[in-house]
């Protein structure tokens, strides 16, 4: 796993990262303080990929259409 903290991460590199956690978990065969450590990364990694999902989504730019679904240009969203 990587050593890199999670406010640094990627959502490519967060979402592997929660990958891993989920298959240690799914395992069983991590004792019960590691398995909590594990659970508290993986939420802090689930949050981040959430954080950068978001922020993808308002960083993409609605596209008009007009009457037969051609692209005629694009507005910003709201707030950016």
């Amino acid at each position: 796993m990587s050593d890199t903290p999670v406010a640094e991460m990627s959502f490519e590199q967060a979402m592997q990262a929660l990958e891993e956690v989920v298959g240690q978990l799914e395992r069983g065969d991590v004792p019960l303080a590691d398995s909590i450590a594990l659970y508290e990364k993986g939420a802090a990694l689930k949050k981040h990929c959430e954080a950068k999902l978001k922020e993808a989504e308002e960083k993409v730019a609605t596209i008009t259409l007009d009457a037969e679904g051609n692209p005629t240009g694009t507005k910003p969203v709201e707030g950016l």
